[in-house]
């Protein structure tokens, strides 16, 4: 075992505790073992998300060379089952037909190997239209353009998330609108994709948010999920409520270094809202391109402060 692998799965080990989240050693470290080689370079980014069925894991991310086949590994491996559905080819798809600046993978201490991550060149954002193009990409992609283009979403496309287990495939907007979303505005979007109504801390974080994305499926028409994402140095400052799992390892996290960023995220859905909180184990320099984040992006801590004044 690599001294940055031990290092990894020591910090998740003590995450895990304070989340109260349970999980097998072997598991972790087999995913660690065999994506690890670069690990002490690479972004690291623990999640955790709110909600029914969430609360039980700890999700931890990472980029890895871009020389490696992310995907082929996992099959190799045992860690996915080799499958003839489109989202087996859609990394494939993608590389032959954009350039790609390299990629990522996603798995939960408890769920096992769950995403693999695709970055594109801040320099050379992809046209949403490309990349509905590809023959493998959801076809709801293609009937949404019309969507994304009336709700302002952006016509460029910074990264791609490709869920196996679910069968998903997240689109993360390149150019979110400047400013954030006006309530209205994000109340006609999740209305038009039947999701369901927003919260009214739904719509404050969106009148934040630096990043947009859109999840899509390929059994649904239509586009399955809407997130909003801000940027914040203190997870407790937002108009949200922290269960006191999540706050012992905010304030953990807080401890380790006062001046990291979290993302803090709210996704729609039919049935209501959840929350998403990421932490990052390790920065470094390729974070803004990799997520997207401007180096100006508003904090929602220094927005909140300014309008309670």
């Amino acid at each position: 075992m690599s001294e940055a692998v031990q290092a990894l799965h020591s910090a998740i080990e003590e995450a895990a505790g304070l989340l109260e989240v349970a999980y097998r050693r072997d598991d972790v470290l087999r995913v660690l073992n065999l994506y690890g080689g670069e690990l002490a370079e690479a972004v690291v980014a623990f999640r955790v998300a709110t909600g029914a069925g969430r609360a039980g894991e700890l999700d931890c991310r990472f980029t890895v060379p871009q020389n490696l086949d992310p995907y082929r590994l996992a099959v190799d491996n045992g860690l996915l089952e080799k499958t003839d559905h489109p989202v087996s080819r859609l990394l494939v798809d993608l590389a032959e037909r954009c350039p790609v600046d390299g990629y990522g993978i996603d798995f939960g201490v408890v769920g096992g190997f769950k995403k693999i991550w695709a970055v594109l060149p801040r320099t050379g954002l992809q046209d949403v239209r490309t990349l509905a193009a590809l023959p493998s990409m959801p076809g709801s992609l293609a009937a949404s353009l019309d969507f994304i283009d009336r709700h302002g979403l952006g016509d460029t496309v910074g990264l791609l998330g490709v869920d196996y287990h679910h069968r998903t495939v997240n689109i993360y907007f390149g150019e979110p609108p400047a400013g954030g979303l006006a309530p209205e505005s994000v109340r006609a979007m999740l209305r038009e994709v039947d999701q369901a109504e927003p919260s009214e801390q739904m719509l404050r974080l969106g009148r934040r948010a630096f990043g947009v994305y859109v999840t899509l499926d390929w059994d649904s028409p239509a586009i399955t999920r809407v997130c909003l994402a801000v940027a914040t140095t203190d997870p407790e400052s937002l108009p949200v409520e922290l269960d006191d799992r999540i706050r012992r390892f905010v304030r953990h996290v807080q401890a380790a270094d006062p001046q990291t960023r979290f993302v803090y995220a709210v996704a729609s859905q039919p049935d209501g809202e959840y929350y998403k909180l990421q932490s990052y184990y390790r920065w470094g320099a390729g974070v803004p391109d990799i997520m997207q984040l401007p180096d100006d992006a508003p904090l929602l801590t220094d927005s909140l402060e300014k309008e309670a004044s």
